[in-house]
C-alpha cells in the first residue's frame, strides 16, 4: 500500500493568510485561515493559537499511537507479536477495520498489510487524522480554513472570509518540485473539499503491490468530497494503475490527475477547467 508522498501539493492565493505549522507524521503540516480584522469575522491571533493547538495534539495523539516509527507505539507492539490484534485499543480496531472496507471496496488495491505481513495503517491515519480535525475546526466555529497535511489538503470556506471563492489547489510536478502542473478548487460551496496525492517523489519509494510489477503511475492527485476517500483512492490508484483508475472514476464522485510513468498528464474534466 502506498504511504501518501510529501507536499505534492501547493495551496496559491493571492491574498494574506495567517498560518501555522507543525512537523508530525514524519512531514510538515500546515492550518492557514484568511487575514483580517477580528470585527469582520476573521479570527484573533489567539484564536489560530488556539484551533492550531487543538489540531496538533489530535495528530501527536494519532501518531503515538499508530506510527511504525516510534517503538513504544501500539502499531510498534503490533508489529513485533507483544501485541495481539484481538487486544487493540478501539481506535486501532475502528481504524483496521476502515481500512478493510477500503480493500474490499478497492478489490485490494488499498489494504493495510505490507507485503512482509507487519500491519501498516500509514495510508489510512494522515487523512483521518485531517478528517478529524477538520471536525474539531467546525467545532471550534472556525469556517474558513485550508488544513494541508504534507499535500493532502482539506478546505472549508474560501480564501477570503463573506466571499464565495474557491481556494486554489496547485499540483506539484513530482520531476520539477517548483513547477505547478495543474491546480483545482476546493471548497466554497463546491462538490470537492479534498485533495490527496501519492507517490514516491520526495521521502523515497513506499509504494508496495505486486512484486516486480512496473508502475503505470508515478503520481495520483485525487479531489473528492471528502480527505479519506481522496487519500485513498490516490494510493489505490498507484498501487492498481490504469484498472483501479478507470474502477475509481467510473464508482466513485471524483477528479483525477494521473503522472504517468512517460511523463504524460491523464486528467478527468474537472482538472482540464
Amino acid at each position: 500500500m502506498p504511504q501518501t508522498s510529501e507536499s505534492q501539493v501547493a495551496m496559491t492565493c493571492r491574498e494574506a493568510m495567517k498560518a501555522r505549522t507543525f512537523q508530525c507524521m514524519g512531514t510538515v503540516m500546515s492550518l492557514t485561515f484568511p487575514s483580517g480584522p477580528a470585527a469582520e469575522g476573521h479570527p484573533s491571533d489567539d484564536e489560530i493559537a488556539a484551533a492550531a493547538a487543538v489540531v496538533e495534539r489530535l495528530f501527536l495523539d494519532l501518531d503515538q499511537t499508530f506510527s511504525l516509527y516510534r517503538p513504544d507505539s501500539e502499531a510498534s507492539r503490533l508489529a513485533r507479536g507483544e501485541l495481539a490484534l484481538r487486544n487493540v485499543s478501539a481506535g486501532m480496531r475502528e481504524r483496521y477495520e476502515e481500512a478493510l472496507d477500503w480493500r474490499h471496496r478497492t478489490e485490494g488495491a488499498f489494504t493495510p498489510e505490507r507485503s512482509d505481513g507487519v500491519l501498516d495503517l500509514s495510508g489510512l491515519i494522515k487523512g483521518h487524522a485531517i478528517r478529524e480535525a477538520g471536525t474539531s475546526l467546525l467545532a471550534l466555529g472556525r469556517h474558513d480554513w485550508c488544513l494541508n497535511g504534507g499535500g493532502d489538503v482539506l478546505v472549508t470556506g474560501s480564501p477570503k472570509h463573506g466571499i464565495d471563492e474557491p481556494w486554489q489547489a496547485g499540483i506539484v510536478d513530482p520531476e520539477d518540485r517548483g513547477t505547478l502542473v495543474a491546480a483545482y478548487p476546493l471548497g466554497a460551496g463546491r462538490k470537492h473539499a479534498a485533495l490527496a496525492t501519492s507517490g514516491s517523489a520526495e521521502r523515497g519509494d513506499h509504494i508496495w503491490g505486486q512484486p516486480g510489477a512496473a508502475r503505470a503511475f508515478i503520481q495520483v492527485s485525487v479531489a473528492a468530497a471528502d480527505i479519506v476517500t481522496a487519500d485513498v483512492l490516490a494510493t489505490a490508484i498507484v498501487a492498481g494503475g490504469a484498472p483501479m483508475l478507470d474502477r475509481a472514476t467510473d464508482c466513485w464522485d471524483i477528479s483525477v490527475l494521473a503522472v504517468a510513468a512517460d511523463g504524460q498528464l491523464l486528467a478527468t474534466p474537472g482538472f482540464r477547467r
